[in-house]
């Protein structure tokens, strides 16, 4: 538990959604959102996992607004935030849980999740179509142009980023129909800070880049990747090549599959929920259950 109250970064809502899964006694599931969404877009998979006896948490982002209407009233707020930043509150946060939760997440939440897994600090994880962490070496051309909205200024390193429609349509929802794509980008999309795609995008030549994982640590617990066959922004070649890195790891088992027909939307999509029974599948074969 964390004792440390004068320097805490957790809020009152992710403190009390830890207390509430410490009170449970069940197995906690936490979900680490990405650019461009908030925790709330996770609510579906939270009851799906909690139906099935888990309790949940979803944390913040530092700063992360309470709903997307505050989110867009205010995008300065997500300005700024680095991998680094952002991986410590995670860290916080989990450290309050009385046990090791599963950790799910998607895009630079999958790259959090394998740096939070790379921690000890999960059971297990799931990295759902992961932003690429240092070592990850392809990039694929749909990879730059879903991120030239951010990388294509120099100035966004500072800033909070919205896109137009259709950039995220062409980022996120390229597999949906666009009545779909047009729901999602109103119902779930917000300003995302510009840094981590920069510390992404220069990860391999920086030795001491935030954006990195440790693969070999043997606390690491068993780690499935996802990638939706369709996905722009990170592609099979991307999920691939974390996949290869993280099975260097001797201790714990590393599986990669690839939903058909999907894109980097697949968390929130219709389809969503053949994600969610994907994941739950692989914990159940690595013996990770509810109580």
């Amino acid at each position: 538990m964390n004792t440390n109250t004068t320097t805490s970064t957790v809020t009152a809502r992710e403190a009390a959604e830890v207390a509430a899964a410490n009170a449970s006694g069940k197995q906690p599931v936490v979900f680490v959102h990405g650019l461009w969404l908030l925790p709330s877009s996770w609510a579906g998979w939270r009851t799906f996992f909690e139906e099935r006896g888990f309790a949940t948490v979803a944390p913040d982002w530092p700063d992360d607004a309470a709903t997307v209407d505050e989110a867009r009233e205010h995008p300065e707020r997500f300005a700024k935030k680095s991998v680094g930043q952002v991986a410590d509150h995670l860290e916080e946060v989990i450290r309050g849980l009385d046990r090791k939760p599963v950790i799910i997440g998607h895009s630079f939440g999958g790259l959090l999740t394998q740096i939070l897994a790379g921690r000890g600090l999960g059971v297990a994880a799931v990295a759902i179509d992961p932003a690429p962490s240092r070592g990850v070496l392809p990039l694929p051309f749909s990879s730059l142009k879903g991120a030239f909205p951010v990388l294509g200024n120099p100035v966004n390193y500072g800033r909070a980023v919205t896109l137009t429609f259709e950039e995220f349509q062409y980022g996120f929802a390229n597999a949906v129909p666009e009545d779909e794509a047009r729901r999602l980008y109103d119902e779930f999309h917000v300003a995302a800070s510009g840094r981590p795609l920069f510390q992404a995008a220069t990860a391999n030549l920086n030795p001491f880049t935030e954006v990195k994982a440790d693969k070999r640590n043997p606390e690491r617990g068993p780690m499935l990747v996802v990638s939706g066959e369709n996905d722009n922004i990170v592609p099979w070649a991307m999920a691939n090549a974390a996949y290869k890195l993280q099975r260097k790891n001797e201790k714990s088992v590393t599986e990669i599959t690839e939903i058909p027909g999907r894109g980097h939307s697949l968390v929130i999509d219709a389809g969503w929920s053949e994600v969610a029974q994907t994941s739950l599948d692989f914990l159940e074969r690595n013996g990770v259950r509810p109580a």
